[in-house]
């Protein structure tokens, strides 16, 4: 049960009221925008939040228990707030948004009703519809340490130890293969592979600012894990990190870095444990012999 700050709380029990819903945006780049259904500009908080192409909002349906609560905010997609060059380079996929009801006559009483993360955006004729996910969504996240073969650290950070400053280069597009796949000059000198399964950040070019995955390298080709054939052009540069596929000999001899492998290479397969004991295999504790 919430409790209503006293001016608030005075304001809707008298029956006649002057409120609004906001919408404040706050996506992953630090970029902060502000949306209200009200008519006019309201301002809190060091935030504006701007009445024209706005956002209208949906139910929200209230769950008992663990489970994701989802709503929606409708908008129009205009250049000066939210383009939908923004929705599809992935700049508010993640974003948080809180929702406010607010006295427009006096926006110091206000209320925060929610805080939500942006999911799945569909566009359509110049509008989206971007579905909200309550905090509940965090709980989908794997906590804890996985099992298996593959190294479960992230390559460069405090687990790994890699120092990535030594496997870095510097690449400008030359030419766009397709849609997953561009030409680039500057990475001569490294061998082919190299880089697959590393990552790029644009620093040129209008993916600026982004990573993407690269899954390929091979004759100064760089092959991503993502369409980005429609957003980049010959001149636009990027800086391309080396690659780790998570496998103990790829750790030990590329990296020299075999001590801090984090994976499990000894693990028995699912082969092994799926099939049948032969006739002559050791049962008695001993190591398993793949």
């Amino acid at each position: 049960m919430r409790v209503l700050e006293a001016g608030l709380a005075g304001h809707v029990a008298q029956g006649e009221t002057t409120l609004a819903h906001c919408w404040r945006i706050r996506r992953g780049d630090g970029l902060v925008l502000g949306f209200t259904d009200h008519d006019r500009v309201l301002a809190f908080d060091g935030t504006q939040f701007l009445p024209s192409h706005g956002l209208d909002g949906g139910e929200v349906p209230a769950k008992l228990g663990g489970q994701v609560e989802t709503s929606e905010v409708l908008g129009v997609i205009h250049a000066e707030a939210i383009s939908e060059d923004d929705i599809l380079l992935g700049h508010y996929d993640g974003a948080v948004v809180e929702s406010w009801r607010v006295n427009w006559a006096d926006v110091s009483q206000r209320l925060l009703l929610r805080t939500d993360a942006i999911g799945e955006i569909v566009r359509e004729d110049g509008v989206f519809r971007a579905e909200l996910r309550s905090a509940q969504q965090g709980l989908n996240a794997t906590r804890g340490r996985v099992y298996h073969g593959l190294c479960d650290a992230e390559l460069g950070d405090a687990r790994c130890g890699v120092d990535l400053a030594a496997w870095r280069g510097t690449a400008t597009v030359i030419a766009v293969e397709d849609a997953y796949r561009v030409r680039v000059s500057g990475l001569a000198g490294f061998a082919d592979g190299w880089f697959g399964f590393g990552k790029a950040v644009w620093s040129g070019g209008r993916r600026v600012g982004l990573t993407d995955g690269v899954m390929s390298h091979g004759r100064d080709v760089l092959g991503f894990a993502v369409k980005l054939g429609d957003w980049v052009v010959p001149g636009d540069t990027l800086v391309v990190t080396a690659g780790c596929d998570r496998q103990f000999a790829t750790c030990k001899a590329k990296f020299a870095n075999a001590v801090n492998f984090r994976g499990f290479p000894h693990i028995p397969g699912s082969d092994y444990v799926l099939r049948h004991p032969r006739n002559g295999d050791a049962l008695d504790g001993r190591a398993v012999v793949k």
